[in-house]
């Protein structure tokens, strides 16, 4: 699975036209599914993302997590993220996963980042059309990759 989490002040989804779902302080989180993944990681990738120290503390560090802070999130399932471009000017979606891993994997993130303590979670639908509006504060965007979990770690 691959999340991209964004510091935000504040951020909202329009789903299919709908009302806008929103935030104020917290995380906005995409979220793509890739054809290999298993649910087994979905867990540790909820609680990496709701406990991530991103968020300043009072002498500035960043040294707070979401959950401390009392922070929300809006979660975007995001196909995308797994977009090859390596050839030619038209993505390849192929290693994206499908349904029903695709549902199951989003489905059972916002399951588990509900665990884990943040003051609210909001979330698209997926497979709908949407908007989605953010201010990035710092800006802070980390890559969550849980592929690269499974490397061996580099000797140095």
């Amino acid at each position: 699975m691959r999340a991209v989490l964004q510091r935000v002040s504040r951020a909202s989804v329009i789903v299919n036209g709908g009302e806008p779902r929103k935030i104020g302080p917290g995380l906005v989180i995409l979220l793509g599914v890739r054809d290999t993944d298993t649910l087994e990681v979905v867990p540790k990738l909820a609680e990496k993302c709701a406990h991530l120290r991103i968020f300043p503390d009072e002498t500035g560090k960043l040294n707070r997590s979401a959950v401390e802070l009392g922070y929300e999130a809006l979660v975007v399932s995001n196909f995308t993220l797994y977009g090859d471009s390596s050839r030619g000017k038209r993505p390849s979606f192929i290693h994206a996963a499908k349904q029903p891993l695709s549902v199951d994997g989003y489905e059972l993130f916002l399951k588990e980042l509900a665990r884990q303590g943040l003051a609210g979670i909001q979330h698209g639908e997926f497979g709908a059309d949407m908007q989605v509006e953010l201010v990035n504060d710092g800006p802070i965007t980390l890559v969550l990759d849980t592929d690269e979990w499974q490397k061996p770690p580099k000797m140095g």
